[in-house]
């Protein structure tokens, strides 16, 4: 079978391993799209603490981080690792989404054309952008990261190192063109490669291994 064929069989195997992911955890779509900037190079629970801050705040508006200091707003992402780079970050977004006029008229945008402005805001690439897109506005945008490339590498399904654009066009080629299944597939990759397919594998635990040419190596969860 071509090995881009094997796509939605790897997504059964997790699938059935690991159930539901019901992803993303947020409870507006604003929300969302201040995650999907915090969880740039850190586990998701230094997230929730970083969110929680801004709730307590009082300041989970993007009319209100617009106005905070930036010494304050950062103290509030502290958690979230980089909390200096990512209160601009965070600010340019807030910015952009009201002069937008708010999250309901960008939901009115095509996504492709949500997916370009997205991009040409400060500190947004295509992975935070589509995290947003699939995550905040239910989009059919598979979402490529870390995780994806170092599974399916291992996998022998791709090289690793190919172009972000190369690597959402084929996954979303070879799938049925729905966010539901993206989302739970890129959930379900982020739990394998977060609890099993670490930089050093458990490939004892690993749902994959018979499938997995990268097994040898790692044979046991002990090693």
């Amino acid at each position: 079978m071509r090995a881009r064929h094997r796509i939605r069989e790897v997504y059964e195997w997790l699938f059935a391993a690991n159930g539901h992911q019901r992803w993303w955890p947020g409870d507006s779509t604003f929300e969302i799209m201040v995650g999907a900037v915090l969880t740039q190079n850190t586990a998701w629970t230094n997230v929730e603490r970083a969110i929680s801050n801004l709730i307590q705040a009082k300041a989970l508006s993007p009319e209100v981080i617009v106005r905070a200091h930036p010494r304050r707003l950062a103290a509030w992402l502290r958690p979230s690792g980089y909390f200096n780079i990512k209160a601009k970050r965070l600010k340019a977004l807030c910015r952009w989404v009201m002069e937008q006029g708010g999250v309901k008229k960008l939901a009115r945008l095509s996504t492709d054309q949500l997916r370009h402005a997205l991009l040409d805001v400060h500190g947004i690439g295509p992975e935070t952008a589509d995290d947003i897109l699939l995550y905040a506005f239910n989009r059919p945008v598979f979402v490529i990261d870390a995780y994806t490339r170092r599974i399916f590498a291992r996998l022998g399904l791709i090289a690793g190192d190919e172009h972000y654009e190369a690597l959402r066009g084929l996954f979303e080629s070879e799938l049925e063109f729905s966010a539901p299944l993206f989302n739970e597939y890129h959930a379900l990759i982020v739990a394998h490669g977060k609890d099993v397919c670490k930089k050093r594998p458990l490939c004892g635990n690993c749902s994959l291994a018979e499938a997995c040419p990268s097994v040898a190596p790692h044979k046991s969860a002990r090693d």
